[in-house]
C-alpha cells in the first residue's frame, strides 16, 4: 500500500512540468505515463539531474523522481524535449536504473 498525498519529506510536490519517459507503444495502450518531473530549485553537483530550458525558463529534470501517473492528472503539452537533451536524459536513467 503506498499514499502518494501528501507528499513526504523530499518528494516533489505542487503543480510542475513533466517529462514523459515512457515508450509511445505503453502510452498508447495504458491508463498510466512514467515521468520525470521539472523543478527550479537546481543542485548542481546532483548528478541526477538535467538542467534543460522549458518554455524560455531554467529548469532541471529531477530523474531520481521517476514515478508512474495516471494520464488522467497530465493537464497541457507545454513544451518539447530537443534530441540532444533526450539522449542525454535516456543515458542517465539507464546509468542510474539500468537497462
Amino acid at each position: 500500500m503506498l499514499e502518494w498525498k501528501p507528499a513526504v519529506g523530499s518528494e516533489i510536490k505542487k503543480i510542475r512540468p513533466v517529462v514523459v519517459i515512457s515508450q509511445d507503444t505503453m502510452n498508447r495502450n495504458l491508463d498510466t505515463v512514467v515521468v520525470c518531473p521539472l523543478t527550479k530549485k537546481f543542485h548542481d553537483k546532483c548528478r541526477s539531474r538535467i538542467q534543460i530550458k522549458c518554455s524560455g525558463q531554467s529548469a532541471e529534470i529531477a530523474v531520481e523522481q521517476i514515478r508512474t501517473i495516471s494520464k488522467k492528472r497530465l493537464k497541457q503539452k507545454v513544451d518539447k524535449l530537443s534530441s540532444e537533451k533526450s539522449l542525454q536524459l535516456r543515458q542517465l536513467i539507464t546509468d542510474m536504473y539500468g537497462e
